[in-house]
């Protein structure tokens, strides 16, 4: 398509790795890009380009998706009076919503190929760009199951993220429409895509907070941001405040200002949140606060679930949906909430470690695994058959202990300590504060810590069936083997 459409595509997928790894990195992203010739048939030579030649698709899999274009502009039927002022203000707006067509139809044919191969993977289009005599669209595919593992709000739209996966998608997708348009030009020395990857994520928190504003106002997640990093006399900005629309009949009002308070008066906002307590919160339409009020109980035929703000300390605060937290953010910089195991997936882990291990052990593993997941300055807890003859073997980097059933409380009180739990798979322990050895694997991760990298590597080199449960400080939480 164009000279440097591999260097694009390179640059695309590390960009990609970069940005969807922050949030989770089972998101596991892959980037291609398709190119349509804009002046060829569809049974024409080269008239559909797969880039890389190499992928799982070919040409042939996207032949018709000029067609399915075609039918898509003819079902949805006249466009509307629209008058332009200039023959080219139509021409523009006939040729973007083409383009718009192009994406749609695209997404659809990808959605039958990875239904039909029963391919773990969710496909995103970009918007094309005509390009030496083509429509390039990035095309951007995530593992389906951890993306549909997130709780998405209500009615999504086109451009109307349903959380922050689908924010961080929707803004990847528009720099790399932004980068395509630059991709051919003669004095385009800089890296096609080089944006800050906690810039991108903090560009998704705002396109999120948007969408949840009541009219679209701008401003909420700068906003909050700004009254999380102020203290009032000495004291952490802690409270509670409710995004909704004025006098909403989900919303029973306490206490009515006479002058509302804007957003951009962090400082005023920062002292009026001491006033929310427990059910209690600031009524915000994002652009003022004008109260204080309760959320009617989910019992009442008024009840609606509304966009609620956790300020929960200093520089930190949380949004939510419906009991769902949609999203975190730290010193201005979204994240996914904290994942937890799954006790379908731990169980299934444990029967292929331990075949022989009875439910009854595999639920009060599975007692033990959630406690550890909860530490949070970090853990690792080591079930193998071998922790006896381990803890004997690491005398020297490790503290023995009088063989114990180990309860979830203890474990609690152990794991304040670095260092690695031993317990056999029937829950009893052997030594709390072990330091990991093990061989270099291929399988490390030079972009996690120490304790992910040593569980690995221990995992891995074992003689013993084990099991790990280890849970990072950042907040990861990882199965080894996975």
């Amino acid at each position: 398509m164009w000279e440097h459409q591999s260097l694009f595509r390179v640059s695309a997928q590390l960009f990609a790795e970069g940005v969807f790894n922050l949030l989770d990195r089972n998101l596991r992203p892959e980037v291609f890009l398709l190119g349509f010739a804009s002046a060829k048939e569809a049974d024409e030579p080269e008239a559909v380009v797969v880039e890389p030649a190499s992928t799982r698709y070919t040409p042939i899999d996207f032949q018709q998706v000029k067609t399915s274009a075609a039918t898509l502009e003819a079902d949805t039927g006249p466009q509307g009076s629209v008058y332009h002022l200039h023959p080219n203000d139509h021409d523009r707006f006939e040729k973007q919503h083409w383009y718009e067509l192009m994406c749609r139809a695209t997404e659809s044919r990808l959605h039958e190929l990875t239904t039909s191969r029963q391919e773990n993977r969710r496909s995103f289009c970009s918007t094309p760009v005509s390009l030496q005599g083509y429509l390039v669209t990035v095309v951007l595919q995530l593992a389906a199951d951890c993306y549909d593992g997130y709780y998405a709000l209500p009615k999504p739209g086109a451009g109307r993220p349903a959380n922050l996966p689908h924010a961080a998608v929707l803004e990847f997708l528009h720099d790399c429409s932004r980068a395509l348009r630059e991709a051919d030009t003669a004095d385009n020395d800089q890296p096609v895509l080089d944006r800050d990857y906690n810039e991108l994520l903090r560009s998704a928190g705002r396109r999120l907070m948007l969408r949840v504003a009541p009219a679209g106002t701008h401003g909420l997640y700068d906003a909050c941001n700004g009254v999380a990093a102020l203290r009032h006399e000495g004291d952490e900005g802690i409270g509670t405040m409710l995004i909704s629309r004025r006098l909403h009949p989900a919303v029973v009002p306490v206490l009515t200002l006479e002058t509302p308070v804007p957003m951009r008066d962090h400082r005023s906002i920062r002292k009026l949140l001491e006033l929310s307590e427990g059910h209690t919160a600031l009524i915000s339409d994002a652009s003022h606060v004008f109260g204080l009020g309760q959320l009617v109980p989910e019992s009442d035929a008024q009840y609606e679930p509304l966009v609620t703000v956790h300020f929960t300390n200093h520089y930190s605060w949380e949004m939510s949906h419906a009991g769902h937290v949609l999203m975190r953010v730290v010193s201005n910089t979204p994240r996914l909430p904290q994942g937890r195991v799954a006790a379908d997936n731990f169980a299934r882990i444990v029967r292929i470690v331990f075949p022989s291990l009875n439910p009854d052990s595999i639920e009060y593993l599975w007692d033990l695994a959630q406690k550890a997941t909860t530490q949070p300055n970090g853990t690792i807890l080591v079930i193998t058959t071998g922790a006896a003859h381990e803890a004997q073997r690491l005398t020297r980097q490790c503290f023995r202990v009088v063989p114990r059933i180990m309860t979830p409380t203890v474990l609690r009180l152990v794991t304040n300590i670095d260092g690695a739990v031993l317990i056999e798979p029937n829950g009893v322990c052997h030594a709390i504060g072990a330091i990991l050895d093990g061989l270099a694997t291929a399988k490390g991760d030079s972009s996690r810590g120490s304790r992910f990298n040593s569980a690995l590597r221990y995992v891995n080199s074992s003689q013993y069936p084990v099991l790990a449960v280890v849970v990072s400080e950042d907040g990861w939480i990882d199965l080894l083997p996975s």
